[in-house]
């Protein structure tokens, strides 16, 4: 058997140690635990700017560095196990645990806790951080962070409080956020980013890429059994199901995350990507 690569980190020259037996290398290591210093770190298949993205991981978001070399790094994210290169600038080391996750579609970095500041940086839900103490200005609150930023605090929660109802109710808080092939944030995301971190941010774990999803993740079930928090698949595409005949997704038709009819997006789907092929419920929608 093949193992997919996305998620297996294996070369002839060097392979996690967690495949010892299962791949042949020439030198197995465990690899060395990192963190993203980045909003968004672009995952590449390969160590080269002008290749096509896989995925991208949060601020926040911890890793395994299998390897070190000409400004790349080789790594497995640990949340959901996808393996790719990144720029090794896109690392910290990790000081302290992340206390916190923003829970605001986007919100902002600033250099103190005064929304006039400049240099603010943008990040995503589901951004991870450590937070110190708080600050209030002009009636403002603000997180101050371990590296001296702060950040919104009404934008934050401590990891793990839910963002939402369910993850239905989350994945609508992104609607007409552009649409970006890999995206995985509030500045640009794909069909199946928008489901795993939807899910992530109500303590659900999907896997990434809708293929992964439509293989297995949960329960398969019939068109006319379809509700809220159901997925529809076609092939390279899901979508969630909002109400029994609302489809939200992240689409390049209108290249935002959008509501559309479900008879509807299946006639228009259907003449590029043909009908669905497969229809589950998650085992859990909380």
């Amino acid at each position: 058997m093949t193992l997919d690569r996305r998620l297996h980190a294996y070369r002839p020259d060097l392979a996690d140690e967690a495949l010892r037996g299962q791949v042949e290398a020439e030198r197995f290591v465990s690899g060395t635990p990192a963190r993203i210093a980045l909003a968004v770190a672009d995952l590449r298949p390969s160590p080269n700017l002008a290749c096509g993205l896989d995925t991208q991981l949060l601020l926040g978001e911890d890793v395994l560095v299998f390897e070190r070399a000409d400004g790349w790094a080789w790594v497995k994210a640990v949340r959901d196990g996808y393996v790719g290169y990144l720029p090794e600038t896109s690392l910290t080391v990790i000081e302290t645990p992340a206390t916190h996750w923003v829970t605001a579609p986007r919100s902002f970095l600033y250099n103190g806790p005064d929304l006039r500041f400049p240099n603010a940086h943008a990040i995503s839900m589901g951004s991870r951080m450590t937070v110190t103490g708080e600050a209030e200005t002009r009636g403002t609150r603000y997180f101050l962070l371990n590296d001296g930023r702060s950040v919104i605090a009404n934008h934050c929660a401590s990891i793990g409080t839910p963002a939402g109802v369910d993850y239905v109710a989350v994945a609508a808080r992104f609607l007409e956020t552009p649409y970006l092939w890999a995206g995985r944030s509030g500045m640009g995301i794909d069909c199946s980013g928008l489901v795993q971190l939807a899910m992530h941010m109500m303590g659900l774990e999907a896997p990434r890429d809708s293929d992964m999803q439509a293989n297995g993740f949960g329960s398969p079930i019939t068109r006319e059994e379809l509700r809220r928090g159901d997925l529809v698949f076609w092939k390279g595409h899901v979508g969630i199901m909002e109400d029994e005949k609302t489809l939200l997704h992240a689409n390049g038709h209108t290249m935002s995350v959008a509501r559309e009819d479900l008879n509807a997006a299946i006639e228009r789907i259907g003449w590029l990507y043909e009908q669905p092929t497969g229809y589950r419920r998650p085992d859990r929608i909380a």
